[in-house]
């Protein structure tokens, strides 16, 4: 999913990112705000994965979602 399509439909997108990643709060998703690499690390913060693993989460979970 590009930048620009992850932006612009993020209000649709932002509830099943809040289903994918449960520990992720409304504070977050409120900061991410449609960016995808401050969703990439609020993976890492929130789950503790590494930059290489939160990018290959979040591209398994654009592939299932787009």
């Amino acid at each position: 999913m590009n930048k620009d399509i992850f932006q612009g439909n993020w209000l649709q997108i932002k509830g099943k990112v809040q289903q994918q990643w449960g520990k992720l709060t409304d504070d977050d998703l409120n900061v991410i705000n449609g960016r995808r690499n401050e969703l990439a690390g609020k993976l890492q913060e929130r789950y503790g994965y590494g930059k290489e693993e939160a990018e290959k989460r979040l591209k398994e979970w654009e592939s299932k979602t787009h």
